[in-house]
């Protein structure tokens, strides 16, 4: 039965390696194209209101929010389109991570509308900031690949070794 279950655990695993990357590149990039698209419409975007006033804030009052959100939305697109079909795939990802870390500057910039109480405790709104660690953190994983990195479900023993290597336990 071990045997079994070992082998049905490595089909999934490395079905996850061959196909992991990829449908995280997409989701992202549906994503960002979906996020974006909302802020080419006044009033539909959650994120409008503290975005237009981050940005404002940002450039010392010299940027509206009717001009910052048409130009975010394009934006978000371009990474979302960007991290779909792997055009210019590298500077799709620098735009994400400065993209990215915008997004975190209400956390600074209005604290009271984005914590209760203290740190420990973020409104709806904090927590809508928050979760973007999560779209970084895909970002970071999809940028490993820029330069042939690949998932391996199995490192072979040269692997291992040279692993084990880098961090100093061999």
């Amino acid at each position: 039965m071990l045997g079994i279950k070992s082998l049905s655990e490595s089909r999934i695993v490395a079905w996850k390696v061959r196909n992991g990357m990829n449908i995280l590149r997409i989701c992202l990039g549906i994503i960002f194209i979906w996020f974006g698209v909302l802020k080419f419409f006044p009033g539909l975007s959650s994120a409008e209101e503290i975005a237009g006033r981050t940005i404002l804030k940002l450039t010392f009052g010299t940027i509206k929010p009717a001009v910052s959100m048409p130009v975010l939305a394009v934006w978000e697109c371009i990474i979302g389109l960007g991290l779909i079909s792997r055009a210019w795939f590298r500077l799709t990802l620098i735009l994400l991570y400065l993209q990215m870390a915008g997004t975190f500057l209400p956390l600074v910039f209005f604290p009271h509308e984005t914590f209760n109480h203290s740190l420990l405790v973020p409104t709806l709104l904090g927590q809508y900031i928050i979760k973007n660690f999560v779209l970084i953190s895909g970002g970071i994983v999809i940028g490993a690949t820029l330069r042939g990195g690949k998932l391996r479900a199995f490192p072979s023993g040269e692997d291992k070794h040279e692993i084990r290597k880098m961090l100093g336990q061999d």
